[in-house]
């Protein structure tokens, strides 16, 4: 097929409609670039690649990228960034490797930003696009094969909300009782609370509604349809690969299912330092039991080999592990669970909470983009935005305009803010204080297949390392379950055949992932073209908990029999497993541990991801450094003093702190927590 522009070629409808400036030269040196990194299909790569970010990044970004690839195709740039003064297209392709590397192993923060911006983008999209006419010959050849399993005999019962328009070209006006903003862990649960106590509630959701049988079957659709910016999340340098839901039911779609209650330390840190009363109390307890029990709780039926493995390694090491419980029943071969349940199996949103306070009468609508609060006197009466065409060939977005007695943002800790400081929120802390849970990676690889994208998606942890030791923080070990396009944006590129050498083992490999509790702080902001900016920075501590990880989660590998185990960063560290249990292996493994215990996470060193991100709104008792107080209530002015009445936040925004584990519990118990509260000051008027 010989591509044409890039809305001709591009699967992603959202995609296909975006009209890109990029100059057929900047289009040829993505193509260069694309073949250096993975060898075929380079031409469609940088057409995807130019849509992608024409849909999602920043203009600013862009503009950089562009920057990027103009400098390396002049000769005079090349010569001083390189030594060489020869474009990038006149070098051969050894030459070109190793101009990249060069990049990726610079001093300069920006050089190694360009690099890997790049290069996740351009890796993954090599095996996320399952092809258009023919599978996708990457895919066939590591053995991958998705799934595709029957959708569910009885669907969501959501019908999104279609309103009217007042008039051809008039806005759309809504009342209600509760206008909620989000329809992920936190809006699902106080949409569902209200309306089954008989308010009248509109939840507004900037992302699509996509019901079972339309859920995305591959992976580069599962990111475009399901994921906050077409799954193009970052921090700002791009150190940070972020996984945010952007559809509705939110996280609640696409998670991979763990349930874990906050631990006991982290509740009576809310209580006793953040004043959350009652936050450690049997009612709160009491919440949480209510809340499994509403979303089926239970083991795991089938623990797949990469979780296997897992316990098979805490065993052999006297380590806590033990199977996970998770939110959904009766499956257990389906890998497909990050692109939504398709048999509908999962209690996503879409199946509990929000399906429930569907049937109690709420309306739901999609396409929603919420602009700001309307506030008036001190008061918050409302929302306004935009609302998208419901038409699938597009059309201009009409305005909306609901009006409500009570606003809950529950937009996410990365939206939320955005919202409230376009509200004219304008509390010091607001946006401040993010907790992104950072992850490390180690990749072991086994001798029998592992298959990680087949079967529950997180089927085992080990909790050994729950427990607070002077120096670091808390953290747990869990698998990952990668698709071959996240697998080959995770993997190191230390040249074109290393990395598909990497990616040719994908069946074999099993990703250990730890999720730290704290690794640093950082802040969301609003970009000159009114997007959301991410900034975050390791601290000391965060530095040293990653590190510890990356040690233990290669010896729960080696002691599971692993025969390879690479940590994974710009730079990686790796281990074979062919000396077995000898004297002279456990010596090379003691150097390998002491070489995880340095290191490099640097920025766009170490390699290190999110699928958590908490507390830039955060609720306590503290008007000063509490942008909610602990019943979700928004405050704004001088020191933070003055309550926004009817105005409240409900999403991990709320948090006081990172809390160590999966957060999607802990949200709900605070949301829930929020609900009680905003059904108490909503009077008793119902429509």
């Amino acid at each position: 097929m010989q591509p044409g522009r890039t809305g001709a070629v591009i699967l992603p409808a959202s995609m296909a409609a975006v009209t890109p400036t990029w100059t057929d030269a900047e289009l040829a040196t993505l193509a260069q670039l694309a073949e250096t990194f993975v060898r075929g299909g380079a031409v469609r790569r940088a057409e995807l690649t130019a849509a992608a970010l024409a849909a999602a990044a920043d203009p600013d970004q862009v503009r950089q990228l562009r920057l990027v690839l103009r400098l390396i195709e002049s000769p005079a740039a090349t010569l001083i960034l390189s030594g060489a003064a020869r474009s990038f297209s006149d070098l051969a392709p050894s030459e070109r490797e190793r101009y990249l590397l060069g990049w990726a192993d610079s001093r300069m923060a920006l050089r190694r930003t360009a690099f890997h911006g790049l290069r996740k983008l351009l890796t993954f999209l090599a095996y996320a696009d399952p092809g258009v006419g023919v599978t996708n010959p990457l895919l066939a050849a590591i053995g991958y094969r998705p799934d595709d399993p029957v959708p569910a005999s009885t669907p969501s019962p959501i019908r999104p909300y279609d309103p009217p328009a007042s008039g051809p070209a008039g806005p759309v006006e809504l009342d209600a009782d509760v206008v909620i903003v989000g329809s992920g862990a936190g809006g699902c649960v106080v949409a569902h609370d209200l309306a089954r106590a008989g308010r009248s509630v509109v939840v507004l959701e900037a992302g699509p509604f996509v019901n079972e049988a339309t859920m995305p079957r591959d992976e580069l659709a599962g990111f475009d349809r399901l994921y906050l910016n077409h799954g193009l999340v970052s921090t700002w340098d791009g150190a940070v690969t972020i996984l945010a839901a952007g559809a509705v039911g939110g996280g609640t779609l696409v998670n991979w299912m763990t349930c874990i209650d906050a631990p006991s330390d982290v509740r009576a840190d809310w209580a006793r330092d953040h004043g959350i009363a009652g936050w450690d109390a049997p009612s709160a307890e009491q919440d949480v039991m209510d809340l499994e029990r509403e979303l089926g709780v239970a083991p795991t039926p089938t623990v797949a080999p990469k979780d296997r493995a897992i316990l098979r390694g805490a065993a052999a090491l006297g380590w806590d592990a033990e199977p996970i419980r998770r939110n959904a029943a009766g499956c257990a071969d389906c890998g497909s669970c990050p692109f939504g349940c398709r048999r509908g199996t999962k209690q996503s949103g879409i199946r509990a909470h929000l399906a429930e306070a569907f049937r109690a009468g709420a309306r739901i609508v999609a396409g929603a983009a919420i602009d700001r609060v309307l506030v008036e006197r001190g008061l918050a009466v409302g929302v306004e935005g935009t609302l998208a065409s419901p038409s699938p060939d597009g059309g201009p977005p009409r305005r909306l305009v609901v009006r409500a007695n009570q606003v809950v943002v529950a937009a996410g800790a990365l939206r939320t803010p955005a919202i409230l400081e376009r509200s004219g929120i304008a509390h010091a802390a607001l946006g401040r204080h993010l907790r992104l849970h950072p992850v490390p990676v180690v990749a072991a690889r086994f001798v029998d297949p592992i298959d990680m994208w087949h079967g529950p998606m997180q089927g085992a942890r080990c909790a050994q390392f729950l427990r607070p030791e002077p120096g670091r923080s808390t953290y747990i070990i869990e698998s990952a379950p990668g698709h071959p396009g996240l697998l080959a944006l995770a993997f190191p590129w230390r040249g074109t055949d290393a990395h598909a050498a990497y990616v040719g083992r994908a069946r074999h490999w099993a990703p250990f992932i730890a999720v730290t509790r704290d690794g640093g702080e950082g802040r969301v902001s609003q970009t000159r073209a009114g997007n959301v900016r991410i900034d975050y920075r390791l601290d000391a501590r965060g530095v040293a908990t990653l590190r510890h990880a990356l040690g233990s989660m290669a010896r729960l590998a080696r002691a599971a029999d692993a025969r390879e185990i690479v940590a994974l960063g710009t730079r990686p560290r790796a281990f074979g497993g062919g000396a077995g249990r000898s004297a002279s292996g456990d010596r090379a493994f003691t150097v390998f541990l002491d070489a995880l215990a340095g290191f490099d996470f640097r920025p766009n060193s170490g390699t290190v991801f999110s699928a958590h991100q908490m507390g830039t709104a955060r609720m306590g008792a503290d008007p000063r450094q509490h942008v909610c107080d602990s019943d979700g209530r928004v405050r704004t002015g001088a020191g933070g003093r003055a309550p926004v009445a009817g105005l409240y936040v409900a999403d991990a925004s709320l948090f006081p702190t990172a809390i160590g584990v999966n957060p999607m519990i802990t949200v709900m118990a605070l949301a829930r927590r929020v609900a009680r509260t905003v059904f108490a000051e909503g009077g008793d008027r119902t429509s």
